[in-house]
């Protein structure tokens, strides 16, 4: 069956202002190595980002594996690896909540990679439990510029070298609890809804410069994030206001507490879910892939979302990059 290739549709659709489907021919399934694309993962000291630059490496890619506080025990491993197994990772420092330091480490990645990044995986991120209203400016801030501001950060600055080169590929790791909700998450979901939407938005806008956004929609993984959840949890339960916490004693006493570590759900199906996606032809990969050890309850949001927007915006002026993206 053929396939509509967005990338030059939309491209199209730019240079003319007209919609006007290109049908190509269906195109074998390819072979999943990433040798000759650059990668750039933030939060690679653990979890999804740590498997993920050995992951990337050994299919071939050129790694950039970012985290904060150098120099750390989980860098000097692995470089380690990387000397061992003759894989080309470099370790670059990066706090997603330092815009100076995301563009030095960005501009230092496009020169040893001579251009523009050809994947970002935007992993970096924490949790806070409790209630909402527990939740304190502080806390709130936190989860915002590191969930979804270090997203736009570091989103802003491989922009213009994607753009020059006339392609790309931005991978959010989002969650499940980005389209739905359970209490006492904290601001999660909503920072995950933030990076839901505001992800949609930029695959619509970019996809005239041939570059694509694949929202990653993992379920519960047995990584380190539950062992900051549990600092940051803590520390903001011992500076609560008792006017705030006596209306949930239960679920206040076990914040901090939290153990995440019985998941058994196999972490590297994130890496080889991203892997997949950035190895298909340009202009196939799907805006959302949920990937979960369990279920998936977020598929029919997803499904309701997309048939929402192209009621509302397929037939408009702006039809031409929303059906290119969804369809």
């Amino acid at each position: 069956m053929p396939t509509i290739d967005r990338r030059r549709l939309l491209a199209g659709a730019a240079a003319t202002g007209a919609f006007a489907a290109t049908v190509t021919a269906a195109q074998p399934a390819q072979p999943r190595s990433l040798t000759g694309k650059s990668f750039f993962i933030t939060g690679a000291s653990s979890g999804f980002g740590r498997a993920g630059a050995e992951h990337f490496a050994r299919l071939g890619a050129k790694v950039f594996a970012t985290m904060r506080n150098l120099p750390r025990p989980e860098a000097d491993e692995l470089r380690k690896l990387a000397t061992d197994e003759k894989l080309d990772i470099t370790v670059l420092e990066v706090d997603v909540l330092d815009e100076g330091m995301v563009n030095r480490a960005v501009a230092e990645a496009e020169r040893l990679s001579g251009g523009g990044i050809d994947v970002l995986m935007n992993n970096a991120g924490i949790g806070i439990t409790g209630p909402v209203e527990v939740q304190d400016m502080e806390a709130t801030r936190l989860a915002f510029d590191t969930n979804v501001f270090g997203y736009h950060r570091l989103t802003r600055a491989v922009l213009p070298g994607m753009r020059a080169k006339k392609s790309g590929l931005i991978v959010p790791i989002s969650s499940q609890l980005g389209r739905v909700i359970a209490p006492f998450a904290g601001h999660y979901s909503a920072t995950k809804f933030a990076v839901e939407a505001m992800f949609e938005q930029l695959a619509y806008e970019v996809a005239p410069h041939g570059i694509e956004v694949t929202i990653i929609e993992p379920g519960g993984y047995p990584t380190k994030v539950w062992v900051n959840r549990n600092r940051y949890s803590a520390e903001l339960k011992a500076r609560a206001d008792a006017k705030h916490t006596d209306g949930y004693p239960g679920v206040v006493a076990r914040m901090g507490s939290e153990d995440g570590s019985g998941r058994t759900a196999d972490v590297m199906d994130i890496p080889r879910a991203i892997a997949e996606v950035a190895a298909m032809p340009a202009g196939t990969r799907p805006l959302r892939r949920p990937v979960s050890g369990g279920g998936i309850p977020q598929t029919g949001i997803n499904e309701a979302s997309k048939a929402a927007q192209l009621a509302m915006l397929g037939g408009s002026q702006m039809g031409q990059w929303v059906r290119g993206v969804l369809d």
